[in-house]
């Protein structure tokens, strides 16, 4: 019977994470928020601002560290991870050269959780997961504290990969806590070039479902989301990957959407089985999934190929097409040329949009594949992944300059805004606010006329 509660609240909890627009655009629970989808209609949030003169900003809070996590909201409740490095001369690169960088940081490092209040920005708890020296080194344009947590409004679950996936009450009391194994997670070919870990957990029905892919020993695995027991884990072989899995429910079964190389699968989320596999891939995957318009987009933008793949739910087996096919009964469509490296793309109001790392933003019909424009938005480096809000994306460039577009078939900036520094971390909208977190803090930007 306790079980059974356990399950249902669990299940109650996943739901009000998927449930109607209305209320989800209340809350923004895990990376890139509702269902990952990087949407959040009907809030308001300012279409520009001025750090300087302090227009549009309602407060800022610095945070020790290093983190390229994204902060979290539920409630009156923000949350958001940060590493400490003990190295007051810790090495962090927010623009890639395009070469290979064996710089890191092994010095002694802390590990921590922090609950804001959302309205004030002031600090409500700060939990210590756990210090020590780094099992895994880092790349200079990463951090050890890059994955963004997960809350269904009772629990707040944050992995650092191989330092551990910890399951925090939203008042700060540690509920459990699992090691995840040794992540080695680098550069395929090349063990010794190691770049630390990104990919975030999602909360599914009561689940914690985290992808571990890794040089050896990689999984994928959900855990109960009360008590961290491992309710099943599935072998990978698979290059290590820093893409957050995503799901899609539809009126079939649902699909655990796991993007990685040599092949992208889908899996049943309640046992692990694996559902469908696809390639080729590129070795190197960041972008999450995407769900909507009836499809399931996967992309990845690492050389050779840049691959998107428009795959139709319920597709089943080895959907890998012939060579030089573009589409079949489990792909609408395919494109090997435009996938982006780092960024996840965007699906809203009937536009597929992809970031590449460049800054070029380029727009598809989502049905076809059709494209509608190819456009570079500035220069620079793009790790951020955009979202959007009230007819707007938001794209942050690694340098601080925060760009509002207009959604639609035309390409237009309608403001620029600077944040004065580096800005790694995908921004949250919530509560009629944007949230932004930079290298030294977090932002709440908001229209005070509102």
């Amino acid at each position: 019977m306790l079980g059974a509660m356990r399950r249902l609240s669990g299940s109650i909890a996943a739901c009000w994470i998927v449930a109607g627009a209305g209320l989800v655009a209340q809350q923004w629970a895990q990376f890139r928020g509702p269902q990952g989808s990087g949407v959040a209609d009907d809030q308001h949030p300012p279409v520009s601002w001025n750090v300087e003169s302090g227009r549009g900003v309602v407060w800022k809070t610095p945070i020790p560290g290093l983190g390229h996590s994204s902060p979290v909201v539920w409630g009156d409740r923000l949350f958001l991870t940060s590493a400490i490095s003990s190295d007051p001369k810790t090495v962090f690169e927010p623009v890639l050269k395009g070469e290979q960088d064996f710089r890191t940081d092994t010095a002694r490092h802390q590990w921590r959780v922090y609950a804001l209040d959302r309205a004030t920005g002031k600090i409500v708890w700060d939990r210590l997961a756990c210090e020590g020296v780094p099992k895994i080194p880092r790349h200079p344009h990463n951090s050890y504290a890059s994955a963004t947590p997960a809350t269904d409004g009772r629990h707040v679950v944050v992995s650092f990969g191989s330092e551990g996936l910890y399951c925090y009450g939203v008042n700060g009391d540690l509920l459990w806590k699992r090691d995840l194994g040794v992540i080695h997670a680098g550069k395929h070919d090349n063990p010794e070039y190691t770049w630390g870990t990104a990919s975030s957990p999602i909360l599914y029905r009561g689940m914690v479902i985290v992808l571990c892919d890794s040089l050896g020993d990689g999984y994928l695995a959900a855990f109960d989301v009360n008590s961290g027991r491992e309710i099943w884990r599935t072998k990978r072989e698979a290059h290590p990957s820093w893409s957050t899995p995503a799901i899609h429910e539809g009126e079939g079964q649902p699909e655990l959407v796991a993007n990685a190389a040599p092949f992208i699968q889908g899996y049943d989320p309640r046992n692990g089985k694996e559902l469908w596999r696809l390639g080729p891939s590129t070795t190197n995957t960041t972008p999450t999934p995407v769900v909507g318009e009836g499809l399931i987009f996967v992309a990845n933008g690492y050389n050779p190929i840049k691959p998107i793949y428009a795959v139709v739910p319920g597709s089943r087996g080895d959907l890998t097409l012939k060579e030089g096919v573009t589409r079949s009964d489990a792909i609408a469509w395919s494109n090997r040329r435009d996938g982006p490296y780092i960024a996840t793309p965007l699906l809203y109001r009937g536009t597929f949009y992809v970031l590449s790392s460049r800054g070029v933003l380029t727009a598809f019909e989502p049905r076809t594949g059709e494209q509608i424009y190819q456009q570079r938005i500035a220069p620079g480096g793009y790790s951020a992944s955009p979202v959007a809000a009230d007819g707007r994306i938001y794209i942050a460039s690694e340098e601080g300059q925060i760009f509002a577009i207009r959604a639609g078939r035309a390409f237009e900036i309608l403001a620029t805004s600077v944040m004065n520094e580096p800005t790694m971390a995908t921004p949250a909208l919530a509560a009629q606010t944007l949230f932004v977190r930079t290298e030294h803090a977090v932002w709440a930007l908001a229209d005070r006329a509102r």
